[in-house]
């Protein structure tokens, strides 16, 4: 791959069960991954989802949060069928996940299970963890995945239950928007009078956030088609 490439993968996973504490897994297993490709911060539409036989009762508690059954899972490949595709697709990446070490914890402990000298998935990646940077950006706030898409404006109306690929192509959307100067700004947007209670005349400065207006696909398609058409005239081009 282009050194210039920017490769990332936006990551998560569902589970027979959850720990309150460290360690997450103590007792439970990964039953789904998702996973969604970001390339220069473009989502590239190149996927990874897969089920997963736990080889383990699912508790009710996790049941209720996924909808996932062990009735559905009896098909499905081990988590040693799908390690080398799964390792094959995170390769020289840049992993994006919310709540990092819940879901890093566990990939960890499957990968010990096997006793193959697999590294741990830190050794394999980097990680960046979105809750971290929404706690940073948003303190003292609820930074659930919900709450950011609320936040950001991202369409959560398909998320009636987690899943692991749905909830990674909604935190991949949360993730460009967090990480995006534009949302940052805040302008001086006009200027007004006001009267204070002596008759005084008193400016006083507005701001407003700037509105971020989203190209739709066909307008990101036309953007890239004239890329590639500077590029085989000039031989380069500047823009992304």
């Amino acid at each position: 791959m282009n050194k210039l490439n920017i490769r990332q993968i936006v990551l998560d996973t569902e589970t027979t069960g959850i720990n309150s504490s460290p360690p997450y897994y103590k007792g439970h297993r990964i039953i789904e991954i998702g996973g969604v490709e970001i390339i220069n911060r473009r989502i590239t539409g190149n996927n990874f989802h897969v089920y997963i036989n736990p080889k383990k009762i699912i508790s009710l508690e996790a049941l209720n949060i996924h909808g996932i059954t062990n009735k559905f899972l009896y098909d499905k490949p081990t988590f040693s069928q799908i390690i080398n595709d799964f390792l094959d697709y995170i390769n020289h990446s840049e992993l994006i996940i919310h709540n990092a070490q819940f879901d890093i914890d566990f990939l960890n402990y499957e990968i010990s299970l096997l006793k193959n000298n697999i590294p741990n998935i830190e050794n394999i990646c980097s990680i960046i963890d979105t809750l971290k940077i929404s706690r940073k950006l948003f303190p003292g706030k609820r930074n659930s995945l919900n709450s950011l898409c609320s936040r950001f404006n991202i369409d959560k109306s398909n998320r009636n239950m987690h899943g692991a690929l749905l909830d990674a192509k909604l935190l991949a959307n949360v993730f460009l928007s967090m990480t995006s100067i534009q949302n940052s700004f805040i302008l001086e947007f006009s200027k007004n009078h006001t009267i204070d209670k002596n008759n005084n005349i008193k400016k006083i400065l507005i701001k407003k956030k700037l509105l971020v207006l989203h190209p739709t696909k066909e307008e990101y398609e036309l953007h890239y088609l004239i890329l590639d058409i500077i590029k085989k005239k000039c031989g380069f081009h500047l823009w992304n």
